[in-house]
This record gives C-alpha cells, structure tokens and sequence, in this order.
C-alpha cells in the first residue's frame, strides 16, 4: 500500500509564514509520498518562492509539485520551481517521476494544464489568433501529460494537476467560470494514457471527488475546500507488468 498525502491552493504569503511546517512536520508518520497541486504561493513573487520553499525543507518524505496560475502571476515560475528544487521537491511541467515505495515502483506525470472548459460548453482553437492561443495551450498541456503518463512502467500512476479535467470536482463552482477551471481535453489525455488517479486543486467551492469517463478517479484537494492541511489517499501496489487504466482507491 502506498500513503498519498495531498493538498493544492496553499496561497502561501507573509500571513501564513510558518504555519504550514508546523503541521507537516507530522506528515511522515501518515505518508509515504506528499503532493502539492498547484498556487503553493499567492503572488509568485522571490520572496514568496522563498518563504513557501523553507516551509518544505526537510520535511522527510519525497515531495512533488506542480505550479498553478497564482504561481505564474509575478511571471517568475523559474525562480519559484528552483527554490522549491533546491529543498528537494522534484516540480513538474509536462515531466513525470519515478519513486520506489514500499517495495513499489511508484510513478507521477505532473502539469499545471489550463482551462477550456467541457463537452457541450468549450472552447475550440478556431477564430480569432487570441482564441487559438488560448486554446493551443491546453492542447500543449494534455499532449505532454498524455506522453509522461505512457513513459512510465510503474506499478502505480498518478498524475497531479492544478486545472481539473472533469466537471465532477467543479461541482459547488458558478457554472460561468466552468471554462476557466478546467478542460476535457485533460480527462482524454488521462483515459488516453491511463493512470491509478488524479489530484489537482484550483476550485476552492468545487467538489471533492470525480471520476473521469474511462473510470479513473479524480479528486480534487484544494485547501479551500478541504478544510484541512492535506487529505491522505491510499492505494494498493500489487505490482503488475503494465499499469491498468484505473485503479483500486482506499479511503480517502
């Protein structure tokens, strides 16, 4: 069994400085891994970068990130992914990673991902250059994270997000802002690859879990909603030769 804990949408600043390393110090005796999905700062700022990395340091457990849009907002994402890898946590854009748990190998394909919207209310790359830009990234977004998820040959898969790829989890969010928090065309790169789950943040009034078509569950941790500093997901690890599509979750 492999212990998962995870949370998204930190939104670290000066006001919270301190306060997350207080109660992740005791996240080695509940995890054996530690997901973080995405806006771990507010602003995005060096200082902020800076701040949230020392939260980090040395917490004993293996640690991987995405950023979100708030870590994207001082247009310094370099600088917030090297403070973060200079404490040891092994940030992803379209990258995956390989861990070794409990005997089991353990694999995670990580991107930020972007908006979009789904089926029967979504953008197309089509009109204007603005709208095919728009839309081009997500594209790019679920192209990459459908080519890390096929490269491992885990016994286990996970793919860590920000942007949601199923309208599940949005549940609870203005119907409006659907567009702005997520895409189908993750969910395809998702079924497409296969994956054990799927964790990303961004809808602070969503809901927590989902399931995508092809059957593979999505949960959603962002603080916001969870109320809690992580939520502890356990899945089984009897080995296989090639991951299946969707795989057994315990309590989450």
């Amino acid at each position: 069994m492999v212990r998962l804990a995870a949370i998204g949408d930190t939104h670290f600043g000066e006001d919270t400085r301190g306060s997350f390393r207080k109660v992740w110090a005791r996240l080695p005796e509940e995890a054996d891994v530690f997901l973080l999905c995405g806006d771990l700062t507010n602003l995005g700022t060096p200082e902020q970068a800076q701040g949230f990395a020392r939260e980090l340091r040395d917490l004993g457990l293996p640690t991987v990130a995405v950023l979100g849009n708030h870590d994207y907002h001082a247009e310094q994402p370099k600088r917030l992914r090297r403070e973060l890898e200079q404490v040891g946590v092994a940030v992803l854009e379209g990258e995956s990673v390989e861990l070794r748990v409990n005997g089991c190998t353990l694999g995670i394909a990580g991107a930020k991902g972007f908006g979009g919207g789904f089926v029967g209310a979504c953008g197309h790359a089509f009109g204007e250059p603005e709208m095919k830009e728009f839309m081009g990234v997500t594209e790019a977004a679920a192209r990459r994270l459908e080519d890390s998820l096929r490269a491992l040959r885990t016994d286990l898969r996970i793919a860590l997000l920000h942007y949601s790829p199923v309208k599940d989890t949005l549940a609870g969010e203005r119907l409006e802002i659907y567009p702005f928090l997520g895409s189908f065309l993750l969910a395809e790169a998702l079924d497409n690859a296969g994956a054990d789950l799927v964790i990303h943040g961004h809808a602070h009034h969503g809901t927590e879990k989902g399931i995508t078509a092809g059957g593979i569950p999505v949960r959603n941790v962002a603080m916001p909603l969870i109320r809690r500093p992580y939520a502890i997901y356990e899945l089984e690890t009897a080995p296989r030769e090639e991951p299946a599509r969707a795989g057994q979750e315990g309590r989450p």
